[in-house]
């Protein structure tokens, strides 16, 4: 834990008690601050209580005497509209702050230098944060990883001049973090999402640009326009910048050639890395996110030869892309974490011959994005809400049945593949939130693992 003293002695309110919710009560508790925490559910209310932490009723505080409303990221701030605990604060001029925000104020106050990466992006930022993290342990660096990827923040060892924080940031943690300042700050890309939450497309742009704008380092995706457009603006106000890309780069940074990784510095351009044969890391977008991870670690003074070691040993992450194991010549790749036609189109495009697994709770556009790629589809099999929709779609164009549930999707995907010549995919990249089956994606996706590990025959990843 993190212990949060730079509130010692003062009050301030919390809304939202789920998991960082609770643990930013905790630290903020253990660093002497008075704490009135708040959840719109009895039932975290009480798990709170149980631990020590006041809980209360935000609408009958005296807000003339609250410090800050510490705010869960998962709350809206300004869109559709503020919550009201956020309301009640705008009112009173409180400032509404978050655990990323309490963890920067910190590190301000007891390691000013402890080296603090922040990764974001609209896609990938969370198999570069845990790619940055495996390369440091690799390299025998001290390192905590958390943030969005799952470890609240401040439920990670404290920051010191030689622990390395690699910290997963979303928009709505950004949004809540105004001293923001990471030692390396990486923005990955940004494409249409959570406009909901923030209004417009240029306003989440926006966003995502303050945890670059006051790094010591910006690690910039430049492959499209807004991205960019951020890495100029970055340096028009003197901020240090490296591009990342999937194109060739002739100024600082890192680029993929195909699956070679090349360094740029200068005028020199040299090979650092290849990424061929290595699984958890296939398609361009991976591509991207390895260049980030190797910039920061070059930054970090990571040898070519350990940042090397540390590609080939990544493991993937769970859900994304995972490769559960083959059944002969039968690929089986839990997807599960592909919950929008964003994050399926990159599976897609990095394989072919497959029998793909979709549906559950469709996302608005639904999978007509995807049109492109269903010449690479042999066969579809259509799970949940979304299994009528999609069947539309698909039509005449992609041979598909109406699976229903998961378990028998998977049985008839592995009975199509035995009969098949030559290579397959068995892919579940479902395109959908997974709510109308499953509580979230994880669920779904251990289902999926344990579905294709009965199956005979099959040589389990890494057997």
């Amino acid at each position: 834990m993190t212990p949060v003293t730079t509130f010692s002695g003062k009050t301030l309110a919390l809304f939202g008690l789920g998991g960082s919710g609770l643990a930013t009560a905790l630290a903020l508790k253990e660093g002497g601050a008075h704490l009135i925490a708040c959840d719109d559910n009895p039932a975290k209310m009480a798990e709170a209580a149980a631990k020590g932490i006041e809980t209360g009723d935000l609408r009958q505080l005296d807000w003339s005497k609250v410090s800050a409303l510490v705010l869960s990221p998962g709350v809206p701030l300004t869109h559709p509209e503020p919550h009201w605990s956020a309301k009640l604060a705008k009112a009173a001029g409180v400032a509404i702050i978050g655990d990323i925000e309490l963890f920067c104020r910190e590190r301000a106050k007891i390691a000013p230098n402890a080296p603090f990466i922040a990764i974001t992006g609209t896609n990938g930022k969370s198999t570069t944060t845990a790619l940055v993290a495996h390369i440091l342990r690799e390299a025998g660096r001290d390192v905590q990883m958390g943030g969005n990827i799952g470890t609240a923040i401040l439920s990670l060892e404290p920051p010191s001049d030689d622990r390395i924080h690699v910290i997963e940031c979303s928009s709505f943690q950004i949004d809540l973090a105004p001293s923001l300042a990471p030692t390396i700050g990486v923005h990955l890309n940004l494409s249409p999402d959570h406009i909901d939450r923030h209004g417009t497309m240029e306003n989440y742009a926006a966003i995502k640009e303050r945890l670059v704008a006051k790094a010591s380092l910006a690690i910039i995706g430049v492959d499209d326009p807004m991205s960019q457009a951020i890495a100029e603006a970055c340096e028009a106000k003197g901020v240090n910048v490296a591009r990342i890309s999937v194109e060739p780069l002739g100024v600082k940074g890192v680029f993929a050639d195909g699956e070679t990784l090349v360094g740029v510095a200068g005028a020199d351009a040299a090979p650092i890395a290849h990424l061929s044969g290595i699984g958890s890391l296939r398609g361009a977008h991976n591509a991207q996110n390895a260049a980030a991870a190797v910039a920061v670690a070059l930054a970090l003074n990571v040898s070519p030869d350990r940042i090397r070691s540390g590609l080939g040993t990544f493991p993937g992450l769970p859900h994304r892309m995972e490769e559960v194991g083959r059944i002969g010549s039968t690929l089986f790749i839990n997807d599960s974490k592909a919950t929008n036609a964003d994050s399926t189109e990159k599976a897609l495009k990095s394989f072919d011959n497959i029998l793909w697994i979709l549906g559950g709770k469709a996302k608005e556009g639904g999978i007509e994005p995807l049109r492109d790629y269903f010449p690479k589809i042999r066969k579809a099999y259509l799970i949940g809400a979304a299994a009528e929709e999609f069947s539309q779609t698909l039509g005449g164009d992609v041979p598909h049945a109406l699976s229903g549930t998961l378990d028998k999707a998977v049985e008839e995907a592995a009975r199509d593949a035995a009969a098949m010549e030559g290579p397959a995919v068995v892919l579940l990249s479902p395109a959908c939130a997974s709510y109308d089956q499953f509580a979230n994606y994880e669920v779904r996706g251990n289902q999926f693992r344990e579905l294709v590990r009965t199956l005979p025959g099959l040589e389990a990843r890494g057997a």
